[in-house]
């Protein structure tokens, strides 16, 4: 089993929803970056997102997009991302860290090179938002034989006849996207989120995972109560936007763990 299998499982042994954050890596500064990282567990967070920052990124809003454009600018990499987990790997070798950006940043890297060292420093799974299931044998699969959970997102358009493509080769949980559009864009609202989260759980076993437009433990704690969990980013991701102390994006962290374990 994985991390990310494991931590479920446990979850669902205490009757306990998960909550995932996401952070971008080296924003401002991977200093910053890395203490807010290695913060995360004990703040309450079940499963760490860490974004690779990348010059196109499609699917992000303005707050994730310009989180990624201060990465770059202060010399963030792939590797420097790849280091930020080994580092973090030091002192904590339970909590679950999925890469999640675009498949542009491996490619260039080399599929099967980026696979090895992901493993190597203690990478457990990949969200890689720009491959559709039509584009498995290019990473999901040879993820998968390496020992990293795949993860896919399902959106509110992911109707019934493509639903079985995006889970054939999902592994660890699915990410439901609780609106249409970019990260960041509006509210979830839960009584639109548990019809679909109930239809993808008639179809897998997979722990169903909701994230985009949740800003608040109350929501978090809405939300989880749907799903098997809540997912934040952009809300965090502001905070750090705004150059507050680590401390302080910690203790709301906090605060939305405490929302999502709540419910």
């Amino acid at each position: 089993m994985t991390r990310i299998e494991k931590k479920f499982a446990a979850l669902k042994a205490e009757g306990r929803k998960a909550f995932v954050s996401y952070i971008m890596a080296g924003d401002p500064d991977v200093g910053t970056s890395l203490s807010l990282m290695k913060g995360l567990p004990a703040a309450g967070v079940d499963v760490i997102e860490l974004g690779i920052p990348f010059t196109d990124p499609m699917a992000d809003g303005p707050t994730i997009q310009l989180a990624g454009q201060r990465a770059l600018e202060a010399g963030q990499t792939l590797q420097k991302t790849l280091d930020m987990v080994a580092e973090f790997r030091k002192g904590d070798d339970a909590t679950p860290v999925v890469l999640m950006g675009y498949y542009n940043p491996i490619y260039s890297r080399g599929v099967d090179r980026f696979l090895t060292d992901a493993k190597a420093v203690g990478v457990d799974g990949l969200i890689v938002v720009d491959l559709p299931p039509e584009e498995d044998e290019e990473l999901c699969i040879p993820a998968n034989k390496a020992g990293l959970n795949f993860i896919r997102l399902a959106t509110p358009t992911t109707d019934a006849k493509r639903l079985p493509k995006v889970l054939q080769n999902t592994s660890g949980f699915l990410y439901y996207v609780s609106i249409t559009g970019i990260t960041g864009a509006a509210a979830a609202q839960a009584a639109e989120v548990a019809p679909e989260v109930a239809r993808i759980k008639a179809a897998t076993d997979l722990p169903v995972i909701v994230g985009f437009g949740i800003r608040s433990p109350e929501t978090a704690k809405a939300i989880a109560a749907v799903a098997d969990g809540a997912v934040v980013g952009t809300a965090i991701v502001k905070l750090v936007e705004e150059r507050r102390p680590v401390a302080e994006i910690l203790a709301f962290v906090k605060g939305l763990a405490a929302g999502a374990h709540a419910a």
